[in-house]
This record gives structure tokens, sequence and C-alpha cells, in this order.
């Protein structure tokens, strides 16, 4: 599958970008290599490929979950204009 200009200027509109002339051919002719090594991906045979669910054989190392962070809720609201049942108030927006 090949790109064209119009491709290339259809992308760059819903991605906001403004390319000039010279990009936009170099736009073209990247995209159409991607498409092209991905088009080489799909030719190799996967099927004796088991699944992975991590490309790295490797454990995790765990630790005990416990609180280490002190409460702050009290100082983090004091700040606050106005408080209730340690619910931050504002003012009303809609209707």
């Amino acid at each position: 599958m090949a790109l064209t200009l119009s491709d290339v200027d259809k992308l760059a509109r819903l991605s906001r970008l403004s390319l000039s002339e010279a990009e936009r051919n170099n736009m073209l002719a990247e995209l159409n290599h991607v498409f092209e090594l991905v088009e080489k991906m799909q030719e190799v045979d996967t099927n004796q490929v088991e699944p992975m669910a991590h490309p790295h054989e490797l454990a995790l190392r765990l630790r005990n979950d416990i609180v280490t962070e002190t409460d702050q809720h009290q100082a983090i609201q004091s700040c606050a204009p106005l408080v209730d049942k340690d619910m931050y108030l504002v003012p009303k927006v809609i209707e």
C-alpha cells in the first residue's frame, strides 16, 4: 500500500501541521518506507512462535504493601478557600 500526496495532506490537516512542498515530499517518502517495512514484517511466518507476555524473561521485585507517607490531607486542605467534611467547595458553574 503506497500513500499519495493527498494522503499526506489529509494526515497533515488532521495533525494540524503546515507542511511545505519539500516537507510533504519528504514525509511521503518516509511514510511509504514505514509501510514497506510493515509489509516485509507481515511476510514473516510466525505460526510456530508462541505469544509472549513480555519480551524479556524477568521476575518483578515484590515489596510489602505498607504505608510509607504520612497523612497530610489537613495540611493540603488548609490552603483551600472552602472545605466541608474533607471536600473542596467550589462555586456552582452549571445551573
